[in-house]
């Protein structure tokens, strides 16, 4: 039997903390949101005040910055476009890479408003996780999704059909594009947003457990991290509150170490565990790390993609503001380019 946990002792510090982080992100992309909206009301002649365009909105753009990624690679050419999207996306790469899918436990926006619906569905008695038989077909609509932009992106698209598209009216007004799917929402798209949020309520987690192909491809690039969840087996009092917690299903108590592309890092299972020493977060070698770690890697991340990207000149769009103005005003009527 393991020493059970003092009161206090890391537990409730990690549920306040990831609450405060994801919280936090909800309403930075509120404002974001909002100041964008002030800048298109001007770009539309709906506002005489100019507000500045704020680049953290090309963050919610991630077909394109998959795009600028691969016309870097070929050319070394930074996108001019959206240049802050791919600084975003490069980020959230290397989070991937060193801090497991942090973001997505962390700091994506998405999981804060879905772990918000979670916590109202059981309150609500309404949380019900799929057995297994249901739970691995599901989880694959997301790496089909994933496959199918990787392979048109990666694989179909030549050099010559990126930089067209990166450069088309339609990208560049595809955060306007992405404003009226929000503010003038069609029947389709409210009834697809209001499945999901009931959806949510039931299944904890619906949409980036089951549906995200941002989620997918992080997770598979987190297979690469130093670090895990490990289990230390000869404390396990098998009271199964780490397996319960997990937002995506994952059975934690019968694993020693957990290194599925699933695990989001959110530290739920350490944060529920009654003994000291159980659920670590594990590093090479047998080492074990302070969980605190992880947000706060996660914190230095972000700053530090944010400040290189000002100091390189890769943050603010290089497209004129006649053209914005020009582009906005016919936005909904831009069609995807064809190749």
């Amino acid at each position: 039997m393991g020493a059970v946990k003092k009161k206090g002792l890391g537990r409730p510090a990690i549920a306040r903390l990831r609450i405060a982080f994801q919280g936090g992100m909800v309403l930075v992309s509120l404002w974001i949101g909002y100041r964008f909206y002030l800048f298109h009301r001007w770009a539309v002649g709906d506002s005489p005040v100019m507000a500045p365009r704020p680049p953290g909105v090309e963050g919610f753009l991630p077909i394109s910055a998959l795009l600028g990624l691969k016309r870097w690679l070929l050319t070394g050419a930074w996108d001019e476009v959206h240049p802050a999207g791919l600084a975003i996306f490069l980020t959230i790469l290397a989070m991937a890479l060193l801090l497991r899918k942090g973001f997505c436990g962390w700091l994506c926006p998405v999981g804060g408003v879905s772990r918000a619906v979670e916590a109202l569905g059981r309150r609500l008695k309404l949380g019900w996780n799929p057995p297994r038989w249901l739970d691995y077909p599901l989880l694959s609509l997301k790496y089909l999704l994933l496959s199918f932009f990787l392979y048109v992106i990666l694989y179909r698209m030549d050099l010559g059909q990126v930089e067209a598209f990166l450069h088309s009216p339609y990208n560049m007004a595809v955060d306007a594009r992405m404003l009226h799917f929000f503010i003038h929402p069609s029947t389709t798209t409210v009834v697809t947003l209001s499945a999901l949020v009931l959806l949510s309520l039931a299944v904890p987690n619906f949409w980036c457990r089951y549906l995200c192909p941002y989620g997918a491809l992080l997770g598979l690039l987190a297979l690469a991290s130093p670090l895990a969840i490990g289990r230390r087996a000869e404390r396990c009092i098998h009271c199964r509150r780490c397996s319960q917690a997990c937002p995506t299903g994952i059975d934690v108590e019968a694993r020693e170490r957990i290194r599925t592309p699933e695990c989001l890092g959110c530290l739920e299972c350490l944060a529920v565990c009654p003994v000291d020493g159980c659920l670590e977060t594990a590093a090479p070698r047998g080492r074990t790390l302070p969980w605190w770690l992880l947000p706060a890697g996660l914190l230095l991340l972000s700053l530090t993609g944010y400040l290189l990207a000002r100091a390189t000149g890769h943050w603010q769009t290089h497209v004129p503001l006649s053209l914005f103005r020009e582009l906005y005003s016919r936005a909904p009527q831009l069609t995807h380019p064809s190749f």
